[in-house]
């Protein structure tokens, strides 16, 4: 239905419809995500079984029927290495059809989820299977997935060209060889896959692997790091390498915006502490606010976007870290400040003509209060899209309603899927374009806005800003 998700209203509906159609076929700008680069340095990648492709990797389903009771061991997550009795990698046909059989028995979990609506319309449009997810169904649906995934057309380089992918961002450690890159760029495929620099690991310092990936720092960049001196020299060096592969971002996370600038002498102060083990909670948090400030820096001089994403308690549930690891569903969102917390920052780098820093954040609360009206004055910032738990329906027109009226719409960032789950990015970005081309025709309709606006601005939130932004058009 090419309507669907508009209004009942009759003439926002048509409105929404023109709109729509006018961007519905430009190519999708995928400035920021975590599809595995694996993917494409193979030309006959497989992606094995559907659970492998669409279960496992997907914290979105697999955190909603955890809350429900259903075990993550049940669901094929493998247990870390370390844990005694771990499984999950050694699963056969078998036991993939009943772990699918128990998501599609579970089904009804997603009514009304933005996670509901992405995997029906991926299987609708992508797999061309219109069964409703339900136990009945199962058997069925998995068998035509399975029998999609042997063919030719379906290997990730062949969908990304059926996906009319312009450009893809992964997202990749500063301690990434960077291998699958380099594999992609000799194997002579046009599909522009580029990396993006992430120095979490290497920068908060309260990690606990945090002096093995120093080491790994040090190795992959040939630089003995023995002071924050030379520790600096090495990510530049990374930089510099991720660039030469064609990223044209950074990304960070923390937990606040929290920004300070360092003496000299305190920064090597506190990274000669962490060297030793004795880096103090207060240090961890003044280095990543010292450090949000060096890649602000580092991304004045290389031109690298910087994006900086803010409010998540990650592995919020110490038992399922303690068993699964990371990224097993269990982040939970915070109270964020802005105007305070990135003061610092700008005081030193929000006029600067070369940095672009794209802000993104899990407080809504934030949105009118301080990031419409930081984005608003500092030519440096772009507010980067509803993210996450707010990649949805209501919560990316909450987010225009909030933002736009004072910062606009040309401070925004776009739209990026941010996902690891490959085949869900056209529908993703296909909800985008909808819900902005519903938002717009309610202010057309309204008479906020008049025809040629509005079909100048769709086309720039579905894809102008991004590219822009991201600077995949230099």
């Amino acid at each position: 239905m090419r309507n669907r998700y508009f209004s009942s209203d009759p003439a926002r509906n048509n409105a929404a419809l023109a709109l729509y159609d006018s961007v519905a076929n430009l190519p999708l700008i995928c400035p920021h995500g975590h599809v595995d680069p694996r993917l494409f340095a193979e030309a006959d990648y497989h992606f094995g079984s559907p659970v492998d492709l669409l279960i496992i990797p997907d914290h979105y389903i697999f955190r909603m029927l955890y809350s429900q009771g259903v075990s993550l061991d049940e669901l094929g997550i493998p247990a870390r290495a370390s844990v005694p009795g771990s499984s999950g990698g050694d699963l056969n046909e078998r036991d993939h059809r009943e772990i699918w059989r128990r998501v599609c028995a579970n089904w009804p979990l997603f009514r009304a989820t933005p996670t509901g609506i992405w995997l029906r319309d991926e299987l609708a449009e992508v797999f061309g299977i219109h069964l409703k997810l339900n136990s009945r169904n199962a058997d069925a649906i998995y068998d035509a997935i399975e029998e999609r995934l042997s063919r030719a057309e379906f290997r990730p380089r062949a969908l990304f060209e059926r996906f009319n992918i312009e450009a893809l961002a992964t997202t990749d450690a500063a301690t990434d060889t960077l291998e699958h890159h380099q594999a992609i760029r000799e194997s002579g495929w046009g599909g522009r896959i580029i990396p993006t620099f992430r120095p979490d690991a290497v920068v908060n310092i309260d990690n606990a692997v945090w002096l093995q990936n120093i080491e790994l720092l040090g190795d992959i960049a040939g630089i003995d790091i023995r002071s924050f001196s030379t520790y600096i020299q090495a990510l530049e060096q990374r930089r510099a390498a991720f660039k030469a592969m064609g990223a044209t971002a950074t990304d960070h996370a923390a937990l606040t915006a929290y920004t300070e600038l360092l003496s000299a002498a305190d920064a090597e102060a506190i990274f000669a502490r962490a060297l030793k083990g004795e880096a103090t909670v207060k240090d961890a948090a003044r280095f990543t606010g010292h450090m949000l400030i060096e890649m602000a820096r580092m991304s004045s001089e290389d031109g690298l976007v910087m994006q900086l994403h803010i409010g998540s308690w990650r592995n919020h549930n110490p038992q399922v870290f303690a068993r699964y690891g990371p990224d097993m569903g269990a982040d939970i969102p915070i109270r964020s400040e802005f105007t305070k917390n990135l003061k610092s920052l700008l005081d030193r780098f929000g006029n600067h003509p070369d940095l672009r820093l794209a802000l993104f954040n899990l407080d809504e609360t934030a949105y009118s209060r301080e990031l419409a009206p930081l984005a608003g004055h500092y030519p440096i910032l772009r507010l980067g899209p509803p993210w996450w738990f707010f990649d949805s329906w209501l919560g990316m027109t909450r987010f225009l309603d909030d933002v736009v009226e004072t910062a606009g719409i040309y401070n925004l960032a776009g739209f990026n899927d941010d996902t690891r789950a490959y085949p869900s990015i056209p529908t993703r970005h296909d909800v985008w374009r909808r819900v902005c081309a519903d938002w717009l025709a309610g202010q057309l309709v309204r008479g906020f806005i008049d025809e040629e606006d509005a079909f100048e601005m769709i086309r720039a939130l579905a894809y102008d800003l991004a590219k822009q932004t991201y600077r995949l058009d230099d």
